[in-house]
């Protein structure tokens, strides 16, 4: 009981905790002059994954491998199979075939490389500093590409979801604003997101002993699922505005930034390896359902009612096989 409130407040105190910084961010980029496109690429969406990034970093130093990499693996999963498939259940969402191999494709080899680094050496240094990198170059390539006026990246369909989900992170006038309370809502906010994911990361491993459970499967399932909470929301409510490829993108640009920002920064900060069950069964069932997915869109130009109700059934038996409730 103590152990899910422990749990269950880390992941409010995360989820207010990141609006509250993201909006301080997005105050503050504006007072130094940053365009909104830039802001939206990089402090809204990387600032909206700032929950998940604080959990990973929390549980990979007190030497909880199984949440940090669960964390990752498991958002991913939730939002290939879960989330986009709530969203195609509540209206169908039309696939444009270039953003799908574009950006769907980075996120397809972004979880090649991580498998490959867990077969070999592990979520070290050298692998984060990649991660960020490629990261790094991902983001530039999504700003040229919306100067250019081609159709819009995963990155700034996740920033647009997340502006569509909460108004206070649209960007506001040049100037606007108070600096000082910008700088308190950030600060604010990031004090939250430290204390929530310290919490939520001593709930899960408690919960993990006290059911005899490895931390895998927590980090799998429930870590994964309530990190990735804000994201159903927001794909949710594009969704039901009919704006189905803003769905998809946010559900992409997600699963780019979980393996190339969060892990890469977990892996600079608290290097580790990746448990062998994850390697043997988890990541290569990612890289299978991300792949899985681009050839279920590329077939139809869309993902009906009925594929997102697979959708959702299929994530519903990986987490009941995962959990240990059913056998193959």
């Amino acid at each position: 009981m103590i152990q899910g409130a422990m749990l269950l407040g880390g992941l409010v105190l995360l989820i207010v905790g990141g609006e509250l910084l993201v909006r301080g961010a997005v105050r503050i980029a504006t007072r130094l002059g940053l365009s909104p496109m830039l802001i939206g690429l990089t402090i809204v969406g990387l600032g909206t994954s700032t929950p998940e990034l604080v959990t990973s970093i929390q549980a990979a130093r007190i030497g909880a491998p199984g949440i940090a990499l669960g964390n990752i693996i498991g958002s991913n999963m939730a939002n290939t199979l879960l989330i986009l498939g709530v969203a195609a259940l509540l209206a169908p969402v039309l696939v444009p075939r270039g953003v799908l191999w574009r950006d769907g494709g980075v996120g397809a080899a972004a979880a090649m490389l991580l498998l490959a680094w867990g077969w070999t050496a592990g979520l070290n240094q050298l692998a984060g500093g990649m991660f960020v990198v490629l990261l790094g170059g991902y983001i530039v390539f999504a700003y040229l590409q919306e100067k250019r006026g081609f159709a819009h990246s995963a990155a700034y369909d996740k920033a647009a979801a997340a502006r569509e989900a909460d108004p206070g992170l649209v960007v506001p006038d040049p100037g606007g604003g108070n600096l000082l309370v910008a700088l308190a809502l950030f600060v604010g906010g990031l004090a939250l997101v430290v204390g929530g994911g310290a919490l939520l990361v001593e709930g899960a491993v408690q919960i993990a002993a006290a059911l005899g459970v490895t931390q895998e499967v927590i980090g799998l399932t429930v870590v994964a699922i309530g990190t990735s909470l804000p994201e159903l929301v927001t794909s949710a409510i594009a969704a039901l505005r009919r704006q189905g490829e803003i769905a998809l993108g946010n559900v992409l640009g997600s699963n780019i930034y979980n393996i190339l920002f969060i892990g890469g920064v977990t892996g600079l900060v608290a290097p580790g390896p990746v448990p062998r069950s994850m390697v043997a069964f988890d990541l290569p069932l990612l890289v299978a359902v991300s792949l899985g997915i681009m050839v279920l869109a590329w077939t139809g130009k869309r993902l009906s009612r009925i594929e997102g109700g697979v959708l959702v059934l299929a994530y519903a038996s990986y987490i009941a096989f995962t959990a240990g409730l059913v056998r193959l």
